[in-house]
């Protein structure tokens, strides 16, 4: 047995131990998430934000557009920026998905490069905003020395935060790093567009004038929409429309609200119009959706 297995087999004993029952946990280290999901779900629409993702045990699949991205013990996933996309599992009772993630902050990330000069992105190129990567010895090691501090709040709190810094370090110089490295400000068109995206994220409610965007990220409408697909695959208007039916659909599950006030809320004015994007995106219409969510 490997170092990476034998490593995940020591994760994977401490994550059941923390996590005995399916659900995210919040660690006191800011930013990192540990999660287990004990059931397998097919395709299901969602929004990923930007973080690395580590995986103990079982297995996930991420789908954009054409591409499929696969993350699982061996492989771990990164996305610099927000993208809807969809995603499925596979997971029972008895061998559940476990796993953690940790929230990229594009400051952090500059600050880390300014330490290395180990980092060969030249900047030139825009990198799409989501990769798959294996996850090598170096990780693997301080993955596992970061699941350990959990259970100590004296290491937690001396080690904690420096071992977060040192997998985001080994993901930066390692396979596709590029993608975080872009992120902070090495590739300017590609900040430019995550910039979008986060407004897009905070703004969804808005009316969005393609122009305008395209000229507040400092571009031509057609460059903005090339450079835009290159990150996201997908249109700028796909994606504003994924993320008011998913902020839509979230309303519904956790606050109760009804399809309508939900379609307002994130800037729908046509509740028919509404209705259809959303059976078209989730395959089941709001209404009957809302049932199932209750269930």
């Amino acid at each position: 047995m490997g170092q990476v297995e034998e490593n995940n087999k020591n994760i994977v004993k401490h994550l059941e131990s923390l996590l005995p029952k399916p659900g995210n946990l919040e660690t006191g280290i800011p930013g990192l998430t540990l999660f287990r999901i004990n059931e397998s779900f097919v395709r299901v629409p969602m929004t990923y934000h930007p973080r690395i993702i580590l995986m103990a045990q079982g297995s996930k699949r991420v789908f954009l557009g054409e591409d499929t991205f696969s993350y699982d013990p061996s492989q771990y996933l990164v996305l610099s920026v927000p993208i809807p996309l969809e995603c499925d599992a596979v997971a029972d009772e008895n061998k559940p998905i476990l796993g953690f993630a940790i929230d990229v902050d594009p400051q952090e990330v500059a600050e880390i490069l300014l330490l290395s000069d180990d980092t060969k992105y030249s900047g030139e190129t825009i990198p799409r905003g989501i990769y798959g990567a294996s996850v090598s010895k170096e990780i693997s090691n301080a993955s596992l020395r970061l699941i350990q501090s959990l259970f100590s709040k004296t290491d937690l709190r001396v080690l904690g935060k420096s071992i977060v810094r040192e997998i985001i370090y080994r993901v930066l110089i390692g396979e596709n790093g590029e993608t975080l490295q872009a992120l902070a400000h090495r590739n300017r068109k590609f900040f430019q567009i995550a910039q979008i995206l986060n407004r897009i994220h905070k703004e969804y409610a808005e009316e969005f004038d393609i122009n305008e965007l395209a000229f507040s990220a400092g571009m031509s409408t057609s460059n903005f929409h090339n450079c835009f697909k290159t990150v996201t695959n997908t249109s700028p208007l796909q994606y504003i429309k994924a993320v008011r039916l998913q902020k839509a659909r979230s309303l519904m599950l956790t606050e109760g609200t009804n399809a309508i006030t939900a379609a307002q809320k994130v800037g729908y004015e046509s509740p028919s119009q509404f209705s259809r994007e959303y059976k078209r995106y989730f395959g089941v219409s709001p209404a009957k959706d809302q049932v199932q969510l209750a269930i």
